[in-house]
């Protein structure tokens, strides 16, 4: 009996097979919507003003004039302020590595999208260069003066935050960098962290894809066969024919060779990140100087960092407190264990003792800034779909778009960067703690960055705006019914307040425990329900008009617990605030990082699952409030309680 045709199907080879198809069709229609620069003007056009245009090029680029004028000429016309130039003749492997990060057709609309490009020629204007700070004397990411492709693919990176919105890529016809070379191992392992890619993590997955695709061929027939042999043409099915804007000049000769050069690009960039770590960018003198102050802070201890435990809620006043989860510091893995405590009446959770604001300061240093600060706006970077929906809340509310918006706690002000794209006419101002307010209006994320605490511009600001928002950042505070006193404050009569929180009565919570990510230990001091937070939104003359849960919901829950796990088991082995790190437990971190791998995989299928179960039951681990300020005796600030 001859078997149905399904089970003569080698799955694992045609799951590949389709997926390698299906980057191949994306790459090829990604190519087809990069804008090629059309011939310069003439004199009886009219030439474009060059003026105000700065021309950054790697060593040994040169851009003939014709191109220059070409490049200021589709700026001027297309609204932009960055221009990446792609020579004509772009590597194959860089220029499939270009389409597998960027897609042209929505780059310069997406506020949030990094900075990319070929790392050969960068045309900015210098309003641009001067917001960013950018020293046209200096070599190096902070500076234009760059010699080598990782220094202008860094600068890009830098200066798209400028132009957030106004940054594009061309096709130089007439630029050529001639018959290019694979980069050696530490250049490569460099262009990948100026892109804010982890080289060591690229080159294990390119060995783990290259020895799946051999075991395919010699295992699994013909449809093995078929999956090899599309990633070995690969380069020509995308870049190949006469119909296409990109004709690499090693074309031919990186399609014959694709697996051996692939693994011997990951062979050189694996013993780079073996040599040099892949923080090597940092400032050793930085480095040294962080830890020698973390280990004068902690010679005194931590206990200093929390006051004494309060008996009673701060919410409501009762004595009913119980222990929800006690937890060591799982963020950075500084020294300290913190306990949350839930009251039995009105299930108010809270940070018991709680810390000082020393403490607060320690434990928040290199987490959103400083060490951490890449890694923070990296993700950051990522919350675009979240950042919408926060603004399309207002809009069955808002007869007109509002003039003025507050965005309290606001960081580097990712969230007023995207909502300027929902409301053009509206001015974004932001306010933090932090130094990032500073750069958000460096960068045009915020009209006006504010930097201080909230309940410090209660005067200043009374009355000024249409609608305040805070998102994930009552839970932050020490006093948030201070806070709600100083957004009714500062709206106008009739404005909006939006608040977001984690939901400490998300199923999840009780799942996960400890390892529940919204814990947030120790950043987070205050966890309230949703009741609470209408009630004590209805004392201070507000109406509640929306409340969302599924569409708040942050897909992270079990991503977010096995990353805490992970960094409670494997901690950063260099972190400034613990002991010099040995050999031993380098190698036990590296290996339990490798094998949390398969379980970080497995976390995402689950939250891609559990986020669409929340949209359509309602139930995230997280919730929206959109209140409306209606007038009504406001209690005083400062007022006891």
């Amino acid at each position: 009996m001859t078997p149905p045709p399904f089970r003569r199907v080698r799955w694992t080879s045609a799951l590949t097979l389709a997926a390698l198809g299906a980057g191949t069709v994306r790459a090829r229609r990604r190519l087809r919507t990069i804008p090629v620069l059309p011939a310069p003007p003439t004199a009886v056009d009219g030439l474009p003003r060059a003026a105000g245009w700065q021309l950054l090029t790697a060593r040994g680029v040169e851009v003939d004039p014709a191109t220059f004028l070409a490049a200021c000429a589709h700026a001027g016309r297309e609204g932009l302020r960055v221009l990446d130039l792609l020579p004509a003749d772009l590597a194959a492997e860089r220029a499939l590595g270009l389409l597998r990060l960027v897609d042209p057709a929505g780059y310069e609309e997406d506020r949030l999208a990094e900075g990319r490009g070929a790392g050969y020629a960068v045309l900015v204007a210098e309003e641009v260069l001067a917001r960013a700070g950018v020293d046209l004397a200096a070599t190096g990411p902070q500076g234009a003066g760059c010699r080598e492709p990782a220094d202008l693919m860094a600068l890009l990176r830098r200066l798209k935050e400028y132009a957030a919105d106004s940054t594009g890529l061309a096709i130089a016809p007439a630029l050529s960098v001639g018959r290019s070379v694979d980069p050696a191992g530490a250049a490569r392992a460099a262009e990948l962290r100026a892109q804010g890619l982890p080289p060591g993590v690229l080159a294990g997955a390119q060995f783990a894809g290259l020895a799946l695709l051999a075991g395919l061929a010699g295992r699994q027939g013909r449809w093995g066969a078929a999956a090899a042999g599309l990633y070995w043409l690969q380069p020509y099915l995308v870049l190949g024919g006469s119909g296409t804007r990109l004709r690499p000049a090693d074309l031919a000769g990186a399609t014959a060779a694709r697996p051996a050069r692939a693994l011997g690009a990951a062979v050189r960039t694996a013993a780079a990140v073996l040599r040099t770590p892949d923080d090597a960018g940092a400032s050793a003198d930085a480095d040294a100087a962080r830890t020698a102050a973390y280990r004068a802070e902690l010679a005194f201890g931590t206990d200093r960092f929390l006051e004494p435990r309060r008996t009673d809620c701060p919410w409501c006043g009762s004595r009913r407190l119980s222990v929800r989860v006690r937890v060591p510091d799982l963020l950075q893995g500084k020294p300290g264990r913190f306990a949350l405590e839930q009251c039995a009446d009105c299930h108010h959770v809270f940070q018991n003792p709680r810390l000082t604001p020393d403490g607060l300061e320690f434990y928040y240093r290199d987490f959103y800034d400083g060490r951490g600060g890449e890694g923070a706006g990296t993700v950051f970077g990522r919350l675009g779909d979240s950042y919408r929906a926060r603004a399309e809340m207002l809009r069955p509310h808002a007869v007109d778009a509002p003039g003025s918006w507050l965005d309290v706690g606001t960081g580097h002000g990712h969230f007023c960067n995207v909502a300027r794209g929902v409301w053009p006419d509206t001015r974004f101002d932001g306010l933090d703690m932090g130094d990032g307010v500073a750069e958000a209006e460096r960068r045009g994320w915020v009209e006006t960055g504010f930097q201080g605490q909230f309940p410090e511009f209660a005067q200043k600001l009374a009355g000024r705006y249409e609608v305040v928002s805070m998102y994930h950042y009552l839970e932050h505070t020490r006093d948030p019914l201070t806070e709600l006193d100083t957004a009714a404050a500062v709206l106008a009569p009739g404005g909006f307040l939006a608040i977001e929180l984690p939901d400490p009565e998300s199923r999840m919570a009780r799942l996960l425990g400890s390892a529940w990510l919204p814990w947030f230990q120790p950043q987070h001091q205050h966890l309230m329900p949703a009741a609470n937070l209408r009630g004590a939104l209805a004392d201070r003359g507000f109406t509640v008009l929306a409340e969302e849960h599924g569409p708040a919901h942050q897909g992270n829950d079990f991503f977010g617990a096995v990353a805490l796990t992970t960094t409670r088991l494997a901690p950063d082995p260099d972190r400034p605030w613990a002991p010099p790190a040995t050999r031993r437990g380098r190698a036990l971190a590296h290996a339990v990082r490798a094998a949390a791998l398969p379980c970080f995989a497995g976390a995402a299928a689950l939250d891609a699952l559990r986020t669409a179960v929340a949209r359509r039951t309602d139930g995230g681990n997280a919730y929206r409030l959109l209140a409306r300020l209606d007038g009504g005796p406001r209690p005083a600030l400062g007022e006891d309680r």
